[in-house]
Order: structure tokens, then C-alpha cells, then sequence
């Protein structure tokens, strides 16, 4: 049963501008070539295309998956007198198209909600189910909350918005990388149910209505993750710790450092209990005890391979740059169709890395006390020329595609106060041709909707506002 949908699915510091220009112009377009493609948007069309159709899917009797009716999935089992749910959707107006499914497909309402962690779109559709009233359930986080993080919300909620592209058309956005568009930017709002308890150990195993239901803590995409077991099924449900492409590593809206190393150990339990279903929180699911340890195992030796590369490339001396463009997957994982680039990527997880275990400084003391943006941007732009030779060099980069490298002369013209009009619209032109080739679904629509930005002048070509 389910087997129509089970597969194994699928800080640029500019001294010296005008001497180094060449060799900054080399080294940005090996950049672009390592880590974006020419067809990069038709990829992430092509992904999306195969991996996100509206379905629900017996898996097993009595275990339900529901597919692309939100951004996430959600999962029903069926108990002795009620439903067993795994996570709610992202609004409520999903929220209670799934409960309509539910109770078409079982005639049974739920009874009780297990959340696999707090992300939003696995909870925004909670209250959709309060008339049944359910027994609902949530693990607190096994790593606290930096403090005065709530200073900070605004400007992470804004490069939220860019990362998840909430002001593009559906044409432009594609999808979400892990799932289709959320309700919200349709005008849904979210419907959350809070949890009736909290556990706060390390796992908790119950019956609930005549099934056996092992919840167990999996600290990953966030440190509050689980992960629910239904032995007398072979059914792993395993939240957002796998899904079928590489995974948020590093989210670019900003937030605490997910701890990779915790992320491995958690998939070495998750592989430990030899399922034979594994249903993720997002994309489809893996059927097979064969193909579930296949998927899991190269999933799990990807992420440690780019951790102990980084690490090591650390310890040799490598600055963050260096180590963000030499690092690759070999092509035994790059090739995998469910390690594809489509929402986090491997640069971003080797920069996380290294700010996490070495902090800010790269060990270069030029730059224990680097000069201020703006008084280096004004020399560096005088070193050139001045801001009408920058923007020319600006706009014969974008001419030869050299679109990285257009961004950063323009950010030369930003710090030195020179960003005028047209600078703008030529990086804006620059970030576009980026968001074609970025598969990254997070990339692309950071990409585009900062292009949209300085267009408009919302945000004076300041990309930190």
C-alpha cells in the first residue's frame, strides 16, 4: 500500500580593489560555476513538478500521509475510537480542509495531536481541530533561546519574508523548496493550538487509543524535533530531520546555530530502529527497509562529510570563503536525487560551521579591526577610478555574466554613499540573472525579492535593512 507515492525521492573584505580586480573576477566566477547552474530555475521547476502533488496515501492500514495540502505534511493513524495526529498544516483554512479529509477517510475525529517540533508551518493549523478538543503534545527545546532574541525579531521576520519570497507571484516563487507555498501568503492565517503537554525528557513512550506510540527526541532542523515510532507498523515519522533534498542547515532568514553534529547522531537513531516506512515532514516518503536504510545512510554520510571537511579545512588554515568554495558533495551523494540543492545548500552549511566553531574572526589579523563600510568603500571606489569607472566595471561584469562579482562592485558604491539609480537597477539586473540559475528555492527568492526592493527603493540599496 502507498506504493504509487514510496520512493526514495526523491564577508567580502575589498583592500586592495583595483590591483586584485582580476583575480576577484576569477575567483567570483569559479563561485557561480561550483554552486549555481545555467538551467538552476528549471531544476527547482522540474523538482517541484515531481515531488509536491496533492494526494493522501494509505501507507500502511490504519496510517495515513497527507501530501501537498499544505506547506508540510501531516500524518493521521487511525486508534480504536479516534485519530492520532502528526502535525496540523500551516493555516487554518488547511487545517480544516485536513480535518474534512480526516473524517472523510476514517469517520473518526482526532483525539490527539503530537506536534514533532515548533515550526510554524507543522503547527498553523492546530485550532482547526479544537472542537474535538484533542489531547495535544510537544517536547521543550533541549537548548534554551539565546536571550533577547526578541531584540532581533524584526529584522530576522523581514529576511524571513525574502528568504520564503511572501511578495512573489506563484510563477515567480516555483515553491518553497521543501513544500508548496504556505497559506499565508494568500492571505490564511494561522490557527494554533497550544500544547496540553509538554514533555520534557528524552523520550516518551504510550498507548494512545490502542497504539503504541514511542515519542523520541531527535535535535536537528530545531532542538525541540522528535520523532514518533509506531513499532506494531514499522512506521518512522521523522519531522523535519530528513527530507528529500539537502536540508536547512543554516537558515539564511538568520537564527541560532543548528548543531550538525547533534543533527548526524540523530539520524544514526532514526536509521538504529530499522523502519520500513520513514515519513518525513515534508516531501514523499521512503517505503522499504532496504531503501529507507539506503536513504537515510547516504542522507546522514553527506552531512558528516561536509562537517569533518570544514573541520579539517579549519584546522589547515583555510578562511570561511575558501573552504565555502572548494567544498563540494562527491559525486557519489551530489548525484542523489533527494540531496539536490533545493532549499538549504552546501556553502551555507560550511559558513554555519565555521562561524559555530570558530566565531567571527577568520584568524587574519587584518581584520581584528577592519576599516568601517563606508570609509572603505570610499577609498576603494577612489582606488578605481572613482563611481562612474566602478559602475562602468559594474556594468561590463553583468555583460559577461559575471553577476557575483557586479554585486559586489555595487556594494563598493552602496558603502561609499555612491548607490545611485542606475547602480541599483544594474543590481538589481545582477541579482535576477543569480535567482536563474540558483536551485535553492530559499537563494531564488532572496535573490528576487531584494531585486524588487531596490527597484522600488524600499530599501535604498541597503540589503541590511
Amino acid at each position: 500500500m502507498g506504493g504509487d507515492i514510496c520512493a526514495a525521492v526523491s564577508v567580502f573584505c575589498f583592500t586592495i580593489p583595483g590591483i586584485l580586480a582580476k583575480i576577484k573576477l576569477i575567483n567570483a566566477k569559479q563561485r557561480e560555476i561550483k554552486m549555481l547552474k545555467q538551467n538552476g530555475e528549471q531544476d527547482l521547476r522540474n523538482f517541484t513538478e515531481n515531488t509536491f502533488q496533492e494526494s493522501v496515501e494509505e501507507i500502511v492500514p490504519g496510517v495515513w500521509i497527507a501530501l501537498s495540502i499544505g506547506h508540510s505534511n501531516a500524518i493521521f493513524i487511525e486508534g480504536n475510537t479516534s485519530i492520532i495526529l502528526i502535525d496540523t498544516l500551516d493555516t487554518g483554512k488547511r487545517g480544516e480542509r485536513l480535518r474534512e479529509i480526516i473524517h472523510a477517510t476514517t469517520g473518526k475525529e482526532v483525539g490527539t495531536i503530537i506536534y514533532t517540533h515548533s515550526h510554524v508551518d507543522h503547527r498553523g493549523g492546530g485550532g482547526a481541530f479544537d472542537p474535538s478538543d484533542p489531547e495535544t503534545i510537544a517536547f521543550s527545546p533541549c537548548v534554551p533561546v539565546l536571550e533577547h532574541s526578541g531584540m532581533v525579531q524584526d529584522i530576522l521576520n523581514k529576511r524571513g519574508a525574502r528568504q520564503f519570497g511572501f511578495t512573489l507571484s506563484d510563477e515567480e516563487n516555483i515553491s518553497q523548496g521543501i513544500g508548496i507555498r504556505t497559506g499565508a501568503v494568500y492571505g490564511e492565517s494561522r490557527a494554533f493550538r497550544k500544547p496540553t503537554v509538554v514533555y520534557n525528557q528524552d523520550q516518551v513512550i504510550r498507548e494512545i487509543d490502542g497504539v503504541t506510540v514511542e515519542m523520541t527526541r531527535i535535535q536537528g532542523e530545531t532542538d525541540d524535533q522528535i520523532m514518533v515510532w509506531l513499532p506494531e507498523k514499522k512506521v518512522l515519522c521523522c519531522g523535519d530531520n530528513y527530507y528529500g533534498c539537502w536540508p536547512n542547515l543554516y537558515a539564511i532568514r538568520g537564527g541560532q546555530y543548528r548543531d550538525i553534529a547533534a543533527w548526524v547522531r540523530s539520524l544514526d537513531k532514526i536509521r538504529s530502529y530499522q523502519a520500513e516506512y520513514l515519513l518525513p515532514g515534508h516531501t514523499k516518503p521512503v517505503c522499504g527497509r532496504e531503501q529507507v536504510e539506503e536513504v537515510l545512510g547516504n542522507f546522514r554520510n553527506a552531512i558528516a562529510y561536509v562537517l569533518e571537511e570544514t573541520l579539517r579545512g579549519m584546522n589547515e588554515g583555510k578562511d570561511m570563503d575558501t573552504l565555502a568554495a572548494e567544498i563540494a558533495l562527491p559525486e557519489k551523494y551530489a548525484n542523489l536525487p533527494y540531496l539536490g540543492e533545493y532549499y538549504g545548500t552546501v556553502e551555507w552549511t560550511v559558513r554555519a560551521i565555521f562561524t559555530a566553531y570558530a566565531g567571527w574572526f577568520d584568524g587574519n589579523p587584518t581584520h581584528l579591526r577592519p576599516l568601517a563600510p563606508g570609509k572603505r568603500g570610499e577609498k576603494a571606489v577612489a582606488l578605481m577610478g572613482g563611481p562612474q569607472a566602478v559602475l562602468r566595471a559594474v556594468q561590463a561584469a553583468v555583460e559577461e555574466r559575471e553577476y557575483q562579482w557586479a554585486l559586489e562592485l555595487c556594494d563598493l558604491l552602496l558603502n561609499a554613499g555612491e548607490m545611485t539609480p542606475e547602480a541599483r537597477r544594474w543590481k538589481a539586473a545582477a541579482l535576477r540573472k543569480l535567482a536563474a540559475m540558483e536551485t535553492s528555492a530559499n537563494g531564488r527568492h532572496y535573490y528576487l525579492v531584494s531585486a524588487y526592493e531596490l527597484e522600488s527603493g524600499e530599501s535604498g540599496g541597503n540589503p541590511l535593512r
